[in-house]
């Protein structure tokens, strides 16, 4: 089949989809179990075509952390079965931990296994690389500066390209090793990583999902239709498709007094993931808010589902996607009819245990299997 270079996917005419990845470490596993489901029904779609890819279809494909080293083998034209390969050699790699690192005054993994498997998949490829076959956002977050940056691809971006009298490394000079690590430096798990920003200043990156934008989906919407990053793309249900795929949510079961005792450290850190999961949960009401989504999820007892409410309460802005799940036995056997214990549904959720990554890789296709339907991508989205 023809591929579609990165500037038709950006600027060409017609309806345009958009891939949203979330981060999550190890579990990243499962997102795979879901893409490989998208792509065998998009292949199919495709005539069957052996060569189709994911970045055939997507026009604009963005993750945070983990997600980022999947949106961007996916935007070089990585076959879904060749990341789960790379996934299973790169964990095993990258989540070994040495001796006497505990992750209290130095990070618990070092950078350099990660580094140095970044470095063989995506070589010396850059931001601005016609390797890239699709639109690629990768989500980070500065803490330097307390702020996150979007690193993108699109070649009309205020950044792109050297700007006359600033001294700023432009967004197309940038490796993609260097930034998706970045990306994907988790603190505690992985140490910042140093990037030269300008001429003799560098900026202290870590994990995108430090930011509110660990499900990246509100990020690429912004992306792709505000005015200041120069795509603008038309807005509407049957213009514009955002699928988003997670990496699973666990829900807090804590007793008040358990809380209540907890060390300071522990409290600090329970305070911050909890943080997380309210922004990823924000961009998924403000998402469904936004659709008519066919897969929307119950947000609490209060809105539930948002199937009644649109912004505006006219028609819908978008097509909305969500794919995901809950590591809790009794949701997935209502849900999903599959049958795991509360124990190996909880270790399923730990971001750096290499042994999980085959289990996450079947679930994340069992699940998929129910989740996933042919009809949430509709004909008008279809490639030509």
């Amino acid at each position: 089949m023809k591929h579609r270079t990165r500037d038709e996917h950006l600027f060409g005419p017609g309806t345009k989809r958009i891939l949203a990845l979330d981060g999550g470490g190890i579990r990243g596993a499962l997102s795979l179990g879901y893409l490989k489901r998208i792509e065998d029904i998009l292949r199919q779609r495709a005539g069957g075509d052996p060569d189709f890819r994911l970045s055939d279809y997507f026009d604009l494909i963005g993750g945070t952390s983990t997600g980022s080293i999947i949106a961007t083998g996916l935007a070089l034209g990585f076959s879904v079965e060749r990341l789960q390969s790379l996934y299973r050699s790169l964990s095993e790699e990258v989540f070994k931990k040495p001796l006497l690192r505990l992750g209290v005054f130095s990070s618990k993994f070092p950078k350099e296994p990660l580094m140095k498997a970044l470095g063989e998949y995506f070589g010396d490829n850059t931001l601005g690389s016609d390797e890239l076959c699709t639109g690629l956002m990768v989500m980070t977050k500065r803490l330097d500066t307390g702020s996150p940056w979007v690193f993108h691809n699109n070649p009309r971006g205020k950044y792109f390209n050297p700007r006359e009298g600033g001294g700023g490394i432009p967004n197309r000079d940038f490796l993609l090793r260097e930034i998706v690590r970045a990306s994907t430096a988790a603190p505690h798990y992985f140490e910042p990583e140093d990037i030269e920003v300008a001429q003799g200043v560098t900026g202290a990156f870590v994990d995108g999902g430090v930011s509110p934008y660990n499900n990246p989906s509100l990020q690429l919407m912004l992306l792709a239709t505000l005015e200041g990053y120069h795509l603008q793309w038309p807005v509407g249900a049957d213009k514009l498709l955002i699928a988003s795929v997670g990496t699973g949510y666990r829900e807090v079961r804590t007793e008040a007094k358990e809380v209540m005792g907890m060390p300071a450290i522990q409290l600090a850190l329970q305070s911050v993931m909890s943080i997380m999961g309210d922004s990823d949960w924000l961009s998924q009401v403000v998402l469904q808010w936004l659709s008519r989504s066919p897969t929307s999820w119950k947000i609490d007892s209060e809105v539930g589902d948002l199937q009644q409410d649109v912004l505006g309460n006219g028609p819908a802005w978008i097509t909305y996607l969500r794919y995901t799940l809950a590591y809790d036995s009794d949701w997935l056997k209502k849900s999903l009819n599959i049958d795991i214990s509360q124990e190996e549904a909880e270790s399923l959720f730990a971001m750096d245990n290499p042994k999980n990554v085959q289990k996450l890789s079947d679930l994340g296709a069992a699940a998929a299997k129910t989740q996933v339907k042919e009809e949430h991508f509709p004909p008008t989205f279809n490639i030509a």
